[in-house]
C-alpha cells in the first residue's frame, strides 16, 4: 500500500487530505504520532495482510463465502444452550426493535428520547415483576457482566471480599468474575453434590464466615438443575451477615418462584430468551435487580430510568435516576464501570413480556418442562446413555453422559452434525469429572418429532 493509494470506501485517504490533517496538527508524518511507543514494542514492519478487495462485488462475494462456512442453528436441528438459547421469537419483536427510533437505542438526551426511555422503564418494571424486586438496571452486556458487578456491589455493601459461588458456575462466568472482579473479590467455588448437582450444604456451612460478602446461586444452574432449598441457603448466608445473590434465566420465572420470595437480596440474570435471536457474540441482555433500599441503589454501576409526573395531570416523564453514582459522573473514581449497554435487547424483551403476559409466560415454561423431560426419558432409555446425570429437578437444560457408549462427545457431535443435528455442548474439557458428558437444551421450539429424531440419531451413532 503506497502513500498515493486512495481507498474507494474510506474517506480522506487521498494523499492531499492526509497531508492536510497532518499539517493541521503540526506533524510531518503519521509515524510521528507513535513516537511515544517504545521501539521495542513496535512491529517495525507492515502487517502481513492480504491485498485489499477494491471491487464491491468481489468483496460481497468474499464475505458471503466466509459466512457460508457456518451452519446456523436455523440450518440444522439444534440442542445447543449453555447461556444462549434457541426460543420462539414472535414476529412483533423484530417488527418493533427494527423501528428506527429503537434500532439506534444506545443512549441519548433525556428530552430527545422519551419513547426510548419509556420503553426501557417498561423493561425494568416487567423484569422487576418477574424477580419480585423494585429496582432494576437498564440491561447490561450479558449475565456474566451482571454477575461480576452484582458481587462487587455486595462486597462494597458488606465491606468484605470473600465470595462463595456455586461450583456449577460456567467457566465463562468464572473467568469474567476473576478477570474483572479480581482486584476487589476473592471468589471461591462451593462443592456440588455428585448425585444431585445441588450445592453441598455441608460445604457451605463449613466455609461461611463473617468475612463472606455474598453467596451466589443460580436457579436453574448452568447444568439446568433447579435448586429447591434456596430459603435454607438464604438463611445460612444471612446468619453470617452475607448477602444472597441469585442468578436466573428470565424465561424460567413463568414457572419458578420469584427470587425475592425465597430471600434474595440481589438478582442477576439473562433476558436473551425473551424474544432475542441467537447472534454471533451478541443478542445477550443481562440485568441486575434489588430491593428499593438506599444501600443497594447507591451501589448500582449501571444506568436506570425512572418516572416522574409532569406539570399537566396525567402526563409523565422519563429520565436517568441517581446518575451521580455512575462512572458517567464519577469517571475514574467510580467503583465500577458503566460500559456499552444492551438497550435494543431490553426493549425487545419488554415487547416479548408485554405480548405474552403472566399466563403466556407460564404456558411457555410448562411447555419447556414437558418437552425437556420427555427428551430426558427417551435418551435415558438408550444403551450406554444416562440422562439426566443428576437426580434433581431440571428446567430446559440437562446433562447427558455417554461414557457407557465408549464414544466421546466430540465424535458423537460430529456424527450428529452429519445428520443435520447440533448435539449438546461438550462439557468434557470444562468439567472433566463428568466424563464424556454434554449439556443438552430443549425449549418450546422443539417438537416431539424433533426429539424423536435426536434420540434415533444418537441410537444410531452410538451403536
Amino acid at each position: 500500500m503506497t502513500d498515493t493509494f486512495v481507498h474507494p470506501y474510506i474517506p480522506n485517504t487521498g494523499p492531499a487530505a492526509r497531508q492536510a490533517m497532518l499539517d493541521a496538527i503540526g506533524v510531518g508524518s503519521a509515524e510521528e504520532l507513535y513516537d511515544a511507543i517504545p521501539a521495542s514494542l513496535r512491529l517495525n514492519r507492515p502487517l502481513n495482510l492480504p491485498e485489499p478487495i477494491l471491487s464491491e462485488r468481489d468483496l460481497k462475494r468474499h464475505v458471503a463465502g466466509l459466512l457460508a462456512q457456518n451452519t446456523p442453528v436455523t440450518g440444522a436441528l439444534s440442542f445447543l444452550g449453555g447461556g444462549c438459547w434457541q426460543h420462539d421469537i414472535p414476529a412483533v419483536c423484530d417488527e418493533i426493535n427494527g423501528r428506527a427510533e429503537f434500532l439506534t437505542a444506545y443512549g441519548g438526551d433525556t428530552y430527545a428520547d422519551m419513547g426510548k426511555y419509556q420503553a426501557m422503564f417498561e423493561f425494568q418494571s416487567m423484569i422487576g415483576e418477574l424477580v419480585g424486586m423494585e429496582m432494576v438496571s437498564a440491561p447490561v452486556y450479558d449475565w456474566s457482566a451482571a454477575l461480576t458487578s452484582a458481587l462487587m456491589m455486595a462486597s462494597r455493601i458488606t465491606g468484605r471480599k470473600r465470595t462463595l459461588v456455586t461450583g456449577s458456575l460456567s467457566n465463562e462466568k468464572w473467568s469474567h468474575l476473576n478477570n474483572t472482579g479480581g482486584p476487589w473479590l476473592d471468589p471461591e467455588r462451593l462443592a456440588v453434590n455428585p448425585q444431585t448437582g445441588l450445592i453441598d450444604l455441608d460445604d457451605l456451612r463449613a466455609r461461611i464466615s463473617s468475612d463472606v460478602s455474598a453467596v451466589y446461586v443460580e436457579v436453574p444452574s448452568y447444568f439446568g438443575v433447579v435448586e429447591h432449598r434456596m430459603a435454607e441457603i438464604g438463611r445460612i448466608a444471612h446468619d453470617a451477615g452475607a448477602l444472597l445473590v441469585v442468578g436466573v434465566d428470565a424465561i424460567s420465572l413463568g414457572v419458578l418462584a420469584a427470587p425475592a420470595d425465597y430471600g434474595a437480596d440481589i438478582v442477576v440474570g439473562e433476558a436473551q430468551a425473551l424474544g432475542v435471536h441467537m447472534l454471533y457474540s451478541g443478542g445477550l441482555c443481562g440485568f441486575i435487580a434489588s430491593r428499593d433500599e438506599a444501600k443497594f441503589v447507591a451501589e448500582y454501576p449501571y444506568l436506570m430510568v425512572s418516572i416522574a409526573p409532569g406539570r399537566t395531570e396525567g402526563e409523565w416523564g422519563f429520565g436517568w435516576a441517581a446518575m451521580e453514582r455512575t462512572s458517567y459522573d464519577l469517571r475514574e473514581a467510580a467503583p465500577d464501570y458503566t460500559g456499552t449497554t444492551q438497550w435494543l435487547w431490553g426493549i425487545t424483551a419488554a415487547v416479548y413480556l408485554s405480548l405474552l403476559g403472566p399466563q403466556g409466560l407460564r404456558e411457555v415454561g410448562e411447555g419447556i418442562l414437558q418437552r425437556s423431560h420427555y427428551a430426558m426419558q427417551q435418551l435415558d432409555a438408550l444403551p450406554g446413555v444416562k440422562a439426566p446425570v443428576y437426580d434433581a429437578p431440571h428446567f430446559k437444560e440437562f446433562i447427558v453422559n455417554f461414557d457407557g457408549t465408549g464414544s466421546t462427545v466430540a465424535a458423537i457431535n460430529k456424527r450428529l452434525l452429519d445428520k443435520g443435528i447440533f448435539g449438546g455442548h461438550d462439557l468434557s474439557a470444562e468439567f472433566p469429572d463428568l466424563g464424556q458428558s454434554a449439556l443438552y437444551c430443549v425449549t418450546e421450539v422443539h417438537t416431539q418429532s424433533d426429539i424423536d429424531r435426536l434420540v434415533a440419531a444418537i441410537a444410531e451413532v452410538t451403536a
